[in-house]
């Protein structure tokens, strides 16, 4: 499955940003899916994961609360809704598919990744 990653950009603390995130190749639905954050100079680092029916998700203790990730297996899109914005949420953000109805925050047990897209937060 190939994923594209788009909707980064640059936002003020107390923001919001939407990110998508479009699948192509295979069954969207048979894929659980997730968002990881890479800033600089640090490790990639889970985010958000959904399985593939999108009724059971899991978040960061960083981001809970403030961000929410969806899924719409007609459109073959994962999106990650980002509120209440704070510069520590700066990154690139990487959208993420493995096979199965399973949700993972495991970076490993991910198959396939898209580009990323860059989400800078101002202060």
């Amino acid at each position: 499955v190939q994923l594209q990653a788009s909707g980064g950009g640059l936002a003020q603390a107390g923001g919001s940003l939407r990110l998508s995130c479009a699948a192509s190749g295979r069954t969207f639905s048979n894929y659980a899916m997730a968002w990881f954050r890479q800033a600089p100079g640090k490790e990639r680092e889970f985010v958000a994961t959904i399985s593939w029916g999108g009724g059971l998700t899991s978040y960061a203790d960083s981001v809970k609360g403030r961000f929410t990730i969806s899924r719409d297996n007609a459109k073959n899109t994962v999106y990650l809704q980002m509120n209440s914005l704070k510069p520590e949420d700066t990154a690139v953000y990487y959208c993420a598919a493995r096979l199965g109805y399973r949700k993972s925050m495991v970076e490993h047990e991910y198959d396939y990744w898209g580009q990323g897209t860059q989400v800078t937060v101002s202060s």
